[in-house]
């Protein structure tokens, strides 16, 4: 029920939703005008479009729990992640939208819901294989570096960090094997895997190096930090 496009990162493009929002309004306006054009004054055209969408008007916080399970009680989709999403592009419904308004033709529709599902699969396959590797040639050998400094102290200096890295490792073996587990052949199933199966590896593999990244002695942690990046101009 809002629609907000702001600061687009540098891949992205407002192009897309922004004719899906004109689509919607143009849907609307012909139908209202339908009803209108078959003999219903302007008033019971409005009152009737309003009583059969009214379910979809939420004044509340729309990011929080509540509007989830509101909206879960009014039947609408709560299409919260990208694969979701795409699944409902090709539907009968927006399909045949699309034609009408002579904006896709079907096979239009359906072979841009393809370059989706490659799109989304190509980045999140691109940005796991990267995580991989700038753990195994940056996290891990700074780790190693830390470890060998510390063996000397005392236990509880020591014990944390050797457990906090150990971790790294783990969760590293992980996401490395189901990457090679990945299937092929079917961008439903792939687009499906990488969001619900590679992404949450990637989280826990995400917060293991952010707890190394507290421990790690500052001149051994191998990339900017985002007290670095943001605030550097101070230092």
């Amino acid at each position: 029920n809002r629609f907000e496009f702001r600061a687009v990162g540098s891949s992205q493009n407002c192009c897309l939703p922004v004719m899906v929002c004109n689509a919607i309004m143009a849907a609307g306006m012909a139908k209202l005008a339908e009803m209108i054009e078959g003999g219903m004054s302007h008033r019971d055209a409005v009152a009737a479009m309003y009583k059969e969408n009214k379910h979809v008007i939420f004044t509340g916080n729309g990011y929080s729990d509540e509007w989830k399970q509101e909206a879960a009680k009014r039947g609408l989709p709560n299409l919260n992640t990208t694969p979701k999403a795409v699944a409902t592009w090709n539907s009968d419904k927006n399909s045949k939208l699309f034609e009408t308004l002579k904006i896709y033709t079907p096979e239009e529709t359906a072979a841009r819901q393809e370059v989706m599902y490659e799109n989304y699969i190509s980045c999140l396959s691109t940005e796991a294989e990267t995580m991989v590797d700038m753990t195994e040639t940056g996290i891990l050998p700074a780790c190693a570096k830390d470890l060998q400094k510390s063996s000397t102290a005392n236990q509880k200096y020591n014990v944390p960090r050797k457990v906090a890295y150990e971790a790294i490792v783990d969760e590293l073996e992980k996401l490395k094997s189901c990457l090679e587990s990945k299937p092929h052949g079917d961008l439903v199933k792939e687009a499906d895997y990488f969001c619900d199966t590679v992404k949450p590896l990637m989280v826990s593999l995400r917060k293991a190096v952010d707890t190394a990244e507290s421990l790690m002695e500052a001149g051994l942690y191998p990339y900017p930090t985002y007290e670095q990046m943001i605030y550097s101009h101070h230092f």
